[in-house]
């Protein structure tokens, strides 16, 4: 198979930052995405329905003209989330989701959530209004290795959780593990995750082997291999619980390259190439549009995009940028470690 022909995909989980770096980044995601879930976590973050909207604003004032690209946006959740705010951001249509982040997880949560039950009044309102949680499933407790932090969290956080309110739809950003596989494979209902195309590629070798290597650190960090292999057979087997989520997150070189690097690997330039090698390594192409263009629209119960997407195959490798330049620096695109193929046509 050389030509696939997909409907148009959307990015289920997506960092634009803002200002230099949001007006150069963004058209790495509008050229071949038709809407992508946004994160909140700027400095300010997002954390009202005013904030959203004005978000919203600076990211349609930069996207390039010709690109047809919705934003989705989503509220920071904090133990101060006003339920009233969140549920008329729902009614305007403003809102897709609301993101929880454990407080010290990954970039900019310093603000998000320490106790639960402070947070309990607005996770009960979107349960009531049917607006999903966006969840990074990771405890942030010294003690517990990192390796380790998305099993304990599944353990000790969302199980409580979704006992607590099992009519809340929740989707596990970004699952790095077999046992988060496992865990959504065996859930009823309201239970779904997203899948970043580097964990698709890279485990913990990747950043550790030879050296370290500051552009494949991520948060949640890759994992073992059979983690990784896990995630594979999620993201291909067509199952409707599983959909692409990138978690692409730019951060200039200089963030990245230091004694303190900043988490989170920049992959929306390449995205599409990398998934349909991953894809077709695991003999399941005709999967592809499942993964990219399906699953995610049926959880969040949007339309399918009606545009068309054509991947070819060509003999010559596609080179790609190791660089994307703002007026902040330059971007390290990530490198699968592999020559790309596939092509959008």
């Amino acid at each position: 198979m050389n030509s696939i022909t997909i409907r148009r995909p959307d990015d289920w989980h997506l960092h634009l930052r803002d200002g230099a770096v949001l007006a150069s980044v963004i058209g790495d995601t509008s050229r071949h995405f038709a809407r992508a879930i946004i994160m909140p976590n700027l400095v300010p973050p997002v954390v009202t329905t005013a904030d959203a909207k004005a978000y919203r604003e600076r990211i349609i004032a930069a996207i390039p003209k010709g690109d047809r690209f919705e934003p989705l946006m989503t509220l920071y959740l904090t133990e101060h989330t006003d339920p009233d705010d969140v549920e008329e951001g729902k009614k305007s249509g403003l809102i897709t989701a609301v993101k929880l982040y454990p407080a010290g997880a990954t970039t900019n949560s310093h603000g998000g959530v320490r106790d639960m039950e402070k947070a309990m009044p607005v996770l009960e309102r979107m349960a009531k209004i049917g607006l999903t949680l966006c969840v990074h499933g990771e405890v942030t407790t010294p003690e517990v290795d990192i390796f380790d932090r998305e099993a304990v969290f599944i353990e000790e956080k969302l199980e409580w959780l979704r006992r607590r309110l099992p009519e809340l739809k929740i989707t596990m950003e970004h699952v790095t593990t077999k046992e988060g596989v496992d865990y959504i494979l065996a859930a009823d209902s309201n239970l779904a995750g997203s899948i970043t195309t580097h964990h698709l590629i890279i485990n913990r070798n990747a950043i550790l082997v030879g050296g370290i290597r500051p552009h494949y650190y991520c948060l949640p960090v890759a994992k073992r291999e059979h983690h990784r292999q896990a995630l594979r057979r999620a993201a291909t087997s067509g199952d409707a619980r599983f959909f692409l989520g990138t978690d692409s997150a730019p951060h200039v070189d200089p963030l990245k390259e230091c004694a303190c690097g900043c988490a989170g690997v920049y992959t929306a330039p390449n995205t599409m190439s990398c998934l349909a090698h991953v894809f077709e390594e695991e003999n399941a192409l005709d999967r592809l549009e499942a993964f990219t263009s399906l699953n995610g629209p049926a959880w969040y119960g949007l339309p399918v995009n009606e545009e068309t997407m054509v991947l070819e195959k060509q003999e010559q490798p596609i080179v790609y940028p190791g660089k994307c330049e703002t007026e902040a620096g330059a971007i390290t695109v990530f490198d699968p470690m592999f020559p790309l193929h596939w092509r959008v046509r």
